[in-house]
């Protein structure tokens, strides 16, 4: 029983993840609920170790559909990487107890600021070209990259934020760029809890394929209905965050 409902959680994930991130607001809860006794590190090694794969599909998917800039992406990807290894050892010296009392305030903005510029995200015009748009990808992956070895929630929503207001980006191409940047961040820390022993390997098998199957689910979605889905999506996935981060911070 508790295989079936983290697999059915890991399908669902996989399905909200794929259109703006976000998957671990669904995933994360049900793995806490199920295991209430089991270490923190290793529930969210098990999350990672099947959301990676979810992930994974869903830049793939998109990359069939959507001209990603594959020349500014990859370094990019690579800067998510490292730092995001150096944010997951800077956790092991330093509590991230202030970042979880503001995060859900910088989301609230971020809220805000989406909801006020309703065409934010709507068109496709990259600001920047060649160099400048592999300084700019790079700076993205790893401010991101390195949060979300640090602490986490929210990578993916902050990912296409970025990707919309600083590099131009709609929200259809900024979503599948983040898928990219998100599965290298998130190898990084599965690399960290898995060298440590804090994955569930016997649950991550029937997980992954959950979550990949809800990630092509959801790219489907999101390619066929345009930026426009991706942008409500998004509205919801934060909404959600922030209620769910204001609650870990404040009231619980």
């Amino acid at each position: 029983m508790d295989l079936l409902v983290v697999t059915l959680a890991s399908l669902l994930a996989g399905f909200v993840d794929a259109i703006v991130g976000g998957g671990g607001l669904v995933l994360m809860p049900a793995l806490f609920a199920t295991f209430p006794n089991a270490a923190p590190a290793t529930l969210f090694g098990t999350n990672k170790g099947a959301s990676v794969w979810g992930t994974a599909m869903a830049t793939w998917q998109y990359s069939r559909k959507v001209t990603l800039p594959w020349a500014a992406l990859a370094p990019a990807a690579v800067a998510a990487l490292a730092a995001s290894l150096a944010g997951a050892w800077l956790v092991t010296q330093v509590s991230p107890h202030y970042l979880r009392k503001a995060l859900p305030v910088l989301l609230l903005l971020l809220l805000i600021y989406t909801l006020a510029k309703k065409d934010l995200g709507r068109s496709h015009a990259p600001r920047f070209a060649g160099r400048a748009e592999i300084a700019v990808l790079c700076g993205i992956g790893a401010v991101i990259g390195f949060y979300d070895g640090f602490f986490g929630p929210g990578t993916g929503s902050f990912f296409v934020f970025l990707l919309v207001r600083v590099a131009g980006y709609d929200f259809l191409n900024a979503s599948a760029s983040a898928k990219l940047l998100n599965t290298a961040s998130n190898l990084a820390a599965l690399g960290l809890f898995a060298l440590t022993g804090h994955v569930w390997w016997h649950f991550v098998l029937a997980m992954a394929v959950a979550n990949i199957a809800g990630s092509l689910a959801g790219t489907h979605l999101s390619l066929k209905h345009g930026a426009g889905f991706v942008r409500i999506g998004f509205l919801v996935v934060v909404s959600a965050l922030i209620l769910k981060t204001g609650w870990d911070a404040f009231l619980r």
